[in-house]
């Protein structure tokens, strides 16, 4: 007698709509990649361009923290955590998805979303510097400036002091709940300390990218520039501002309510909302004109000169 395995299912339309908006931002990071190697190509064939190219390592920095920060949002489903995904892999252990939470934990709030926030700093203060020769050392500057909270968020996830008798809302990283189906499930849950610890980056953070951006604005003529170097600080500071308030509600409700499931969802829209805002104007946007002024510089080039009127000399 063969028995037929449960259905697999979605735990719930939240994870079913982080689901295809993780979807729809992989597809639009696979369009930035896209279009950072074609103007990379492009560069062998017109030296025009090869000014527009110079920041190419560091927007392909940003878009893969993106990318990565999307795929690890997964890890936080409970869904993927199960075998159904991975029919020929052998099932996780309850502890081994509390490890898998931890994991979630440092990568989202130490080094992901940290990362791509500060790509996005550094690709605003060199907007308007001339010298733009910074393809190796732009990444050891974007990674050097993430490691003091990546080290935080590993000592608070992964030190022993975690094990102290301290409330639960500050140092649990993952709870223990029921499924549909009335198995042992585990949660990812952000812990407080944590979330305290990219509050005070992100507040921080929030100073130096205002200062930046009013920085460029002085110092750029171009009107349509200036909207987006606006639209770009108006979605980074309140993506934030709503970020760490709803990170801060979470910790009123439980794991396994809805409320907690919403405030969730909002805190990953938030970020979500970022980050698309980054690709759009300072990687999609900027490539597709430099392409465009490209071709038609070509084009330019390519016209033929009309020769004068030789006139008779026959006579």
């Amino acid at each position: 007698m063969y028995l037929i395995p449960p259905v697999p299912y979605i735990d719930s339309a939240l994870d079913l709509a982080t689901i295809a908006l993780v979807s729809a931002l992989l597809i639009l990071s696979l369009l930035s990649f896209f279009l950072i190697f074609h103007l990379r190509l492009k560069c062998r064939t017109s030296h025009q361009l090869l000014h527009f190219n110079s920041l190419w390592t560091v927007r392909l920095l940003l878009v893969l923290f993106i990318s990565l920060w999307a795929v690890n949002e997964l890890l936080r489903i409970p869904f993927f955590r199960r075998p159904y995904p991975y029919p020929f892999l052998p099932s996780l252990s309850l502890s081994q998805q509390a490890d898998l939470c931890r994991l979630y934990v440092v990568l989202s709030l130490g080094l992901y979303e940290p990362g791509f926030l500060v790509t996005l700093l550094f690709l605003v203060n060199v907007s308007v510097n001339k010298n733009r020769k910074y393809n190796v050392w732009g990444v050891i500057i974007v990674f050097s400036f993430c490691l003091p909270i990546l080290f935080l968020q590993l000592f608070f996830t992964f030190s022993p002091w975690m094990d102290l008798p301290i409330p639960a809302f500050l140092r649990r990283s993952f709870a223990d709940v029921r499924d549909g189906y009335g198995n042992d499930a585990v949660l990812c849950v952000l812990p407080l300390v944590n979330t305290l610890a990219f509050g005070a980056f992100a507040i921080v953070y929030a100073l130096c990218f205002l200062l930046s951006c009013w920085r460029v604005v002085s110092l750029v003529i171009n009107k349509g520039l200036r909207v987006r170097i606006y639209a770009l600080a108006a979605a980074v500071l309140f993506s934030l501002l709503v970020e760490l308030l709803f990170l801060g509600i979470s910790v009123l409700f439980s794991p396994a309510d809805t409320l907690y499931g919403g405030a969730v969802l909002v805190v990953f829209l938030s970020v979500l909302c970022c980050a698309v805002m980054g690709e759009g104007i300072l990687v999609i946007w900027p490539i597709s004109e430099a392409i465009s002024a490209g071709d038609d510089f070509c084009r330019w080039n390519s016209i033929p000169e009309v020769p004068k009127k030789q006139e008779a000399v026959e006579g």
